[in-house]
């Protein structure tokens, strides 16, 4: 019998694992990575226990995996993984040669996500999400600035085709219209289905002005809706979102009031980071308000990933029990609550790879 894996290994010593290859990451080489972009990962992606996870690729991490078990030098942890192996989609192209990888890429084993606009007026050093980089992977090369509603449902067509994708995750870098770019969602979501009848869908925008446009994404036939705070505290947020807290949290309720009429319960959700600033058990209390909306709460550890300004200024992640503590307790609310990640249907929190919260039963 290996060591660890005798029924005494238990699930918080599996969540503590979970936690620490999320913050320091594994020795494993992922053929399907995400470098850059607008959410909290520099990760490859693989499959921890069965579940997408999207961990650090870091050669130093003291996490190994022999034989698909993760180990910590002899000790195994108790966890299993398995590498996402790379798409085939992505061996295609448009009739105008654009790599079907810069329009649309895999996430985790089975998730289609794009960001549409892969711009955002917000991304002027004194305006920018320390935590972002939206705007790198255009710069490198990796993906291009807009994505035609064409495009994504060429692409979405071919990945559940070939590679069997059973969900869709579009985000956008915000405009200056009064919509902040979620109209422009409308239209895509509507040529993807048209494309691929029935694929869960979900879109990811700030609160708009007009809060009808929630009504027409959901019209389209998205299936959730990601509305983004990243901190219910405001001083946090001036301090890491000083272009988006300028958006007052009064605009947020109502969106998410909005969305969860419009979607439903356990339809909506929102990006809570750990290791901003916030207080731990403030953050769980907000995201208990959360729950009480109907809004589900995706609490992920926060990385400071290369080409962020939190990176730059040598901002370090946060401790693994200040995750563990935070994960733990909002797992206990959505249990409480019987919402879970997977009725969301599509989405980051359907998906769960950037966070320990399917890990930590939530």
């Amino acid at each position: 019998m290996r060591i660890g894996t005798h029924p005494e290994s238990t699930q918080k010593d599996k969540l503590a694992a979970r936690v620490e290859i999320a913050l320091h990451g594994v020795r494993v080489d992922a053929p399907v990575r995400r470098p850059d972009g607008a959410g909290p990962s520099n990760d490859g992606h693989v499959l921890v226990d069965g579940a997408n996870a999207a961990l650090p690729q870091n050669p130093d991490s003291p996490y190994v995996v022999r034989d698909g078990r993760v180990m910590l030098g002899d000790r195994d942890t108790g966890l299993t993984l398995q590498v996402v192996h790379r798409p085939r989609f992505y061996d295609l192209s448009t009739a105008d040669g654009v790599s079907y990888e810069q329009i649309a890429r895999l996430h985790g084993s089975d998730v289609l996500a794009t960001t549409v606009v892969q711009t955002c007026v917000r991304y002027v050093e004194d305006q920018r999400c320390r935590f972002c980089t939206i705007e790198e992977s255009l710069r490198s090369g990796a993906t291009v600035a807009a994505k035609t509603p064409a495009q994504l449902a060429e692409v979405a067509e071919a990945a559940v085709r070939l590679d069997g994708i059973r969900q869709m995750v579009m985000t956008t870098g915000t405009t200056a219209g009064p919509d902040r770019g979620a109209r422009n969602l409308v239209r895509c979501v509507d040529a993807v289905l048209r494309a691929v009848p029935g694929l869960p869908i979900q879109v990811q925008i700030e609160p708009p002005k007009d809060l009808a446009v929630i009504g027409e994404l959901y019209a389209a036939g998205a299936t959730a809706i990601g509305i983004h705070v990243e901190s219910l505290d405001d001083d946090v947020r001036k301090r890491w979102m000083p272009g988006k807290s300028t958006v007052p949290l009064s605009e947020y309720e109502a969106a998410w009031d909005e969305a969860v009429r419009v979607f439903g319960h356990n339809k909506v959700s929102t990006y809570l980071l750990i290791g901003l600033g916030d207080d731990p058990d403030e953050l769980i209390a907000g995201a208990k308000r959360l729950v009480e909306r109907g809004v589900y709460p995706f609490v992920v550890p926060f990385r400071p990933m290369l080409g962020t300004l939190a990176r730059r200024d040598g901002v370090a992640p946060p401790s693994p029990d200040l995750v563990r503590y935070v994960t733990s307790g909002v797992a206990e609310l959505l249990r409480r609550a019987n919402m879970t990640g997977a009725q969301q249907e599509a989405g980051c929190a359907a998906c769960g790879a950037c966070s320990a919260l399917p890990a930590a039963g939530g």
